[in-house]
């Protein structure tokens, strides 16, 4: 299948005429010191195994407390169970506390990364090329500075909001089997998550080949993650003597059938709006294809054409099952007596894990294959709606620094903190107004990077879009 950067015409990316580096306001003083942020959270090892979420998370504290907020307006909530797992808190009040609070998130913890296997240390911030590169470049500390860089300004500039800022960094977004912040924090102190909505990482803009913006991410929820165990068993014997009752041929065959399984099609209001607003973007008959979906006219056939064209818009488009794992068998010359495999599905908001469940089961169709959860189903929220609101600030901020730059909402097919807080009520958006490039910037992976103008940019998009949330008076739509 064509992966997306392929499929992004030429012809489409040279109308947008906008670079990356478009914007930003002439802030020498203030960019220093923001270059300063980022560099003591990304040299501040927060991974699980050797890092301290609670060391970054107190010199971020520090930075808030040199500007002005006082320490119960800044403080750091450490779990007595998870002494390395702290997680920095702060709000900025607003004059009518009427208005729900704006939020925003980031997680301080990062993936492990191997000095052996990066290029450059991962724990010190190299610039190179136009590029950061430093485990945790993009995912999360570019908010996470970004944020505490924002909340500085404001109060450095004496910033009034109508609306209370609140700011949660938090860990355990990488490794939530051991600790997760974000729940820790609705369980044990929900205040300080308490909000009309939340900023959250997801979103992101496109470039192409080039290095120009194609496109402005939105994300607008998140599919469910779920695994399911199968299993089952044999009598075994010699393998000189086989019978037709073999285990890993009954677990092989209920694992294809499985793999050949098509959810239906089920389309969100984030994936309308990301196929219509995609659309222009790409050749016929995709095209049309794309907007028929995004204007609710596609038939069945057009559907099919989309998702067999690209794998992350059949993902948009339906719950997806795969089988991940498999193993079995007891000894080379034995018949396997067992055999256990694992299905990992991602499933649209609307649709639940007992829903999906039920049609593995009518697919296996072998009462002889048992299937499990491998574990209790995490939260299961609608996606947040897509109101005017908060929108309205994304684009009109979006359009003045990248004019002609498409605002494209878009479902995630992956899993961040904000399922925790759409589960409990808030509703969570991804945008960052960080531009990535088509390989992926090597996030979770060897050489994490971001373009030095795309953090820049991504610093002033912030700003300006939290300001602007922080004086309006609407509150968003439910």
């Amino acid at each position: 299948m064509t992966p997306y950067r392929l499929i992004v015409p030429a012809l489409a990316a040279s109308m947008l005429l906008s670079s990356v580096a478009a914007p930003a306001a002439s802030d020498d003083a203030g960019e220093r010191r923001f270059r300063e942020t980022y560099r003591e959270l990304i040299e501040t090892d927060t991974t699980l195994s050797n890092g301290s979420c609670t060391l970054a998370a107190e010199r971020m504290a520090a930075r808030l407390h040199a500007a002005g907020f006082a320490p119960a307006d800044a403080r750091v909530i450490v779990p007595d169970a998870f002494p390395k797992q702290g997680n920095l808190v702060a709000r900025l009040a607003g004059s009518e506390p009427r208005l729900p609070a704006v939020l925003l998130l980031a997680h301080i913890d990062v993936v492990e990364a191997r000095r052996a296997d990066w290029q450059r240390d991962p724990f010190k911030l190299v610039e190179e090329n136009g590029f950061f590169y430093a485990r945790g470049a993009v995912d999360d500390k570019a908010m996470a500075a970004a944020f505490v860089d924002a909340l500085v300004r404001y109060r450095e500039e004496g910033f009034r909001p109508r609306r209370t800022i609140k700011l949660a960094l938090t860990c355990g977004e990488e490794t939530d089997a051991t600790f997760n912040g974000v729940s820790y924090l609705l369980a044990r102190e929900p205040d300080t998550l308490r909000a009309g909505w939340a900023i959250n990482e997801g979103g992101r803009g496109q470039l192409d080949e080039a290095g120009k913006p194609v496109s402005f991410g939105v994300q607008t929820g998140e599919k469910i993650y779920q695994d399911f165990s199968l299993a089952t068993t044999a009598p075994g014997g010699h393998s000189a003597r086989p019978t037709d009752d073999n285990a890993i041929a009954r677990l092989a065959g209920a694992m294809a059938r499985v793999a050949a399984m098509r959810f239906p099609i089920m389309l969100v209001p984030a994936s309308r709006g990301f196929f219509a607003r995609s659309a222009p973007l790409h050749p016929q008959p995709l095209r049309a294809d794309m907007a028929a979906i995004g204007g609710g006219t596609a038939n069945a056939a057009a559907f099919e054409r989309v998702a067999g064209t690209n794998p992350l818009w059949n993902a948009f488009l339906r719950t997806t099952c795969i089988p991940t794992l498999i193993e079995g068998g007891h000894a080379e010359n034995a018949q396997p007596q067992s055999a256990r495999g694992n299905v990992n599905c991602r499933i649209m908001p609307g649709e639940t894990v007992d829903q999906v469940r039920a049609r593995l089961v009518r697919t296996i169709d072998d009462p002889k294959v048992t299937l499990t959860l491998a574990a209790p189903p995490g939260p299961q929220p609608p996606a947040p709606p897509l109101s005017p609101e908060i929108m309205g600030p994304i684009e009109q901020i979006a359009g003045t620094m990248w004019p002609g730059v498409p605002v494209i909402p878009a479902i995630s097919s992956g899993a961040t903190d904000g399922r925790f807080l759409n589960a409990a009520g808030i509703p969570t958006y991804g945008v960052s107004g960080m531009f990535g490039d088509p390989d992926g910037n090597g996030v979770h992976g060897l050489d994490e990077r971001i373009r030095v103008k795309s953090l820049l940019n991504g610093r002033v998009f912030l700003y300006r879009l939290v300001r602007g949330y922080a004086k309006g008076d609407r509150k968003p739509a439910r």
